[in-house]
């Protein structure tokens, strides 16, 4: 059983990297016989890793479809956005009350490595340093509920956050920000920190218009039952 469920989280792990990356698209079935061969794993595995995967809202049971990846009307967006925005002003704020000089340096230098790709082409090498960035700030906020959660939301809003980074200037600005959220921890600045993140990850106005255009239709669109 406690091997099933190791396979179970590396399976979960290895099907968001697919999911957010744009390897499996909103609509595309997830069958567990085919997953099952193509991980040279067991169903029951499988199955409990769909089981998850539907629980933090990436895949969706559908009927006579089966597990397909999802996909998300704009409104439901909207509010998705909305949440994450406070979920990780909360991170910021108690990380900036209880990240230690140690965490601090690490994330000095994970800003350095945004810092270091910002100009490059690779907008993907880019969002995975950033990744790495918002992470620090998750664990550097000492409570794992809020970092668990604040990472199901945003691994179900992943594809949409890379997809910003596409807009002309967004990575220059990103990278500004992220600099900005640094000195307000590094400085133990809570409430400054809080509110340069929410509206670091705030998607409204002609910022919203822009992403709602380079979404591809089936991300927005819902399935067919």
């Amino acid at each position: 059983m406690a091997r099933n469920g190791k396979l179970a989280e590396d399976l979960v792990q290895a099907l968001e990297r697919d999911i957010v990356t744009g390897m499996l698209q909103p609509g595309d079935r997830l069958d567990e016989r085919g997953l099952s061969e193509r991980f040279n794993v067991s169903r029951t595995p499988v199955r409990e890793a769909l089981q998850s995967l539907a629980r933090s809202g990436l895949v969706a049971t559908l009927p006579r479809r089966g597990t397909v990846v999802a996909s998300i009307t704009v409104g439901e967006l909207i509010e998705m956005f909305e949440v994450m925005a406070e979920l990780e002003a909360m991170c910021a704020r108690l990380a900036a009350r209880r990240m230690a000089r140690v965490d601090i340096d690490r994330l000095n230098e994970l800003s350095a490595e945004c810092d270091a790709l910002r100009e490059q082409v690779d907008v993907d090498a880019y969002y995975a340093a950033n990744v790495r960035f918002h992470e620090a700030i998750y664990a550097g906020c000492r409570n794992s509920y809020l970092e668990r959660q604040t990472k199901i939301v945003r691994n179900r809003l992943s594809p949409y956050r890379r997809l910003q980074l596409h807009r002309p200037g967004r990575v220059e600005k990103s990278n500004n920000e992220h600099a900005e959220i640094l000195d307000a921890i590094a400085r133990g600045k809570a409430d400054l920190a809080a509110d340069l993140m929410r509206a670091h990850l705030a998607v409204q106005g002609e910022a919203l218009n822009d992403l709602l255009a380079m979404v591809p239709r089936a991300y927005l669109e819902p399935l067919a039952s």
